[in-house]
C-alpha cells in the first residue's frame, strides 16, 4: 500500500500539487556515485533517505531534493565510454538522426549533458558542427581532451538565452538519460525551447516508468535520479513550455527506455506518429493515470529483496565465493537497500580506471581491475548492471571455464551458466 508522507511533506517539482504519497521507501542510502577513496575510508559518509513520491495530479515520481545538483555532479564518477554496447547505441542513433532529419554541416548539434564526448564524437565524424553541455568538469574535461567543444555549466533557460544570445540555437538538441536528473524540470525545458532554432527537432532518452515498475527496477531509483518518466508526463511537462512529442521509440537500454522526439508546439511540419499515439494508449491501459497501479510496487520490490537475500545466503552456506560486476549506481542501490556488503560479495570489478581502488559507497565493498576474475575464479559473479547482462557475460565466458556461474538479480533472483540459458 501507498503510505502517506510524513514530517517531509513537499511539492511536486512540475506542478507544484502536494506530495502525499509514498510510491516506495527504500530506506537510507548514501549517493550512489559518492565512492569511497582509501584515505577516507574510515570516515563516516552521509545517507539520505530513498523514498520516492508520486504525484497525485500529474503522475510525475519523483525524488525530494536532498542535495543540490552542484554537490552531486561536479565531480562524476561515471563516464560513458566505457560500454561497448553504449557506444553502439549512440553510433545507431547518430546515424539514423542524421538520414531522418538530412543533417549537414551547415546544422547545428548541442547535447546536454554530453559527458565525456561519447556520442557528440560520431557527429564530429560527419563534420557536424556541435557542442556539450557538461556540468561534471572532470567529464567536461575528458570531452575537451577529445577535441568536443564543451561547456562544464548546468543547464537551464539562462544559459540558453546566453548562448541565443551568441547566435548558437540548435538544430538538434540531444539529452540522453538526463531528464531525470534535472530537479528544475520547468527551467530546463523552458531552456530546451529557447535553445532550439524554429523547425529544430529535440530528442530525450529516458528510462521508462511502465517497465520499472512491470519489472520491479526498484535499483533504477537513487538519489542523482530526481524523477522517474512516463511518456504522459513528460508530453505534459514539454506542452507547459511550449513544445509538443510528435514520435516515440521504445529501447532496450537501462532496462527499458524510451527515446522522445519534440518540436515546437506552433511547428505544424511533424504529424504524431502511429508509435505514439499507440504508446498513449498503452499507458492509459496501464493506468499510468491512476494511483492505484502505484500501490503494489512497494511491496513487490520487498518480495524481490529477500529472494534475493536467500538465494545469497544459501551460496555462502556453500562456502562458495561471490564477485560483482560493474560498479554502477543501480548496483549501489540494490546493495545498500538490500544490506548487502563484504559479507556477501568478496569485491566488485569495474573496467572504468576511475572507479577501481576506490570503494562502493555505503558498503564499503571493494572495486578492482576485471582481469581479476581471472586469477581469482570465485564461484559466482552477480551482474549489478543486470539491463546489460547479456553484454557482460560475453565479456566473461571465461568465468565458465572453471565451473564459474552468474548471479541476475533482478527483476528475479537467479543463477544462469552464461548465454546459452
Amino acid at each position: 500500500m501507498t503510505t502517506e508522507v510524513s514530517d517531509c511533506s513537499t511539492k511536486c517539482r512540475f506542478c507544484l500539487s502536494e506530495l502525499e504519497t509514498t510510491f516506495v521507501d527504500l530506506g537510507m542510502t548514501p549517493l550512489s556515485n559518492d565512492y569511497t577513496k582509501p584515505e577516507t575510508f574510515n570516515r563516516s559518509q552521509r545517507f539520505y533517505p530513498l523514498t520516492p513520491y508520486v504525484c497525485a495530479r500529474c503522475f510525475l515520481v519523483q525524488l525530494p531534493e536532498y542535495e543540490t545538483p552542484d554537490f552531486i555532479f561536479s565531480d562524476y564518477a561515471y563516464f560513458s565510454s566505457y560500454s561497448p554496447s553504449w557506444l553502439e547505441h549512440c553510433r545507431a542513433y547518430v546515424k539514423a538522426v542524421i538520414e531522418r532529419f538530412s543533417l549537414t554541416g551547415e546544422n547545428h548539434v548541442v547535447e546536454v549533458a554530453s559527458n565525456d564526448g561519447y556520442l557528440l564524437q560520431y557527429f564530429q565524424e560527419r563534420t557536424i558542427p556541435v557542442l556539450g553541455i557538461e556540468p561534471a568538469k572532470n567529464v567536461a574535461a575528458a570531452a575537451v581532451e577529445k577535441g568536443i567543444p564543451t561547456l562544464a555549466e548546468f543547464f537551464g533557460a539562462e544559459l540558453a538565452r546566453k548562448l541565443e544570445g551568441e547566435g548558437k540555437q540548435a538544430d538538434l538538441i540531444i539529452g540522453n538519460n538526463v531528464l531525470a536528473h534535472v530537479p528544475d524540470l520547468n527551467d530546463f525545458v523552458s531552456g530546451l525551447k529557447v535553445l532550439l532554432k524554429p523547425g529544430g527537432v529535440i530528442t530525450m532518452e529516458f528510462p521508462h516508468l511502465v517497465r520499472l515498475i512491470k519489472e520491479k527496477q526498484f535499483d533504477t531509483i537513487y538519489h542523482e535520479h530526481f524523477s522517474y518518466l512516463s511518456l504522459t508526463t513528460v508530453e505534459e511537462v514539454l506542452a507547459s513550455k511550449g513544445l509538443r512529442v510528435f514520435d516515440v521509440e521504445e529501447l532496450n537500454t537501462h532496462g527499458g527506455s524510451l527515446r522522445i522526439y519534440a518540436a515546437h508546439a506552433a511547428d505544424d511540419s511533424k504529424e504524431a506518429s502511429r508509435r505514439l499515439r499507440g504508446l498513449e494508449q498503452r499507458e492509459d491501459e496501464f493506468g499510468i493515470r491512476q494511483l492505484a497501479t502505484y500501490r503494489d510496487f512497494a511491496r513487490e520490490v520487498y518480495r524481490v529483496k529477500r529472494q534475493l537475500l536467500e538465494l545469497l545466503v544459501k551460496i555462502k552456506n556453500s562456502n562458495a565465493r561471490i564477485a560483482g560486476y560493474g560498479a554502477a549506481a543501480k548496483g549501489n542501490t540494490l546493495l545498500n537497500f538490500c544490506g548487502i556488503g563484504t559479507d556477501f560479495l568478496d569485491y566488485v570489478v569495474d573496467r572504468s580506471p576511475h572507479k577501481q581502488g576506490l570503494y562502493l559507497p555505503g558498503t564499503r565493498i571493494p572495486i578492482r581491475e576485471p582481469e581479476l576474475l581471472e586469477r581469482d575464479r570465485p564461484e559466482y559473479v552477480m551482474i549489478l548492471p543486470w539491463n546489460l547482462k547479456d553484454e557482460i557475460m560475453e565479456q566473461l565466458a571465461f568465468v565458465r571455464k572453471w565451473g564459474g556461474k552468474f548471479i541476475i538479480p533482478i527483476p528475479e533472483a537467479k543463477v544462469v551458466r552464461g548465454l546459452i540459458e
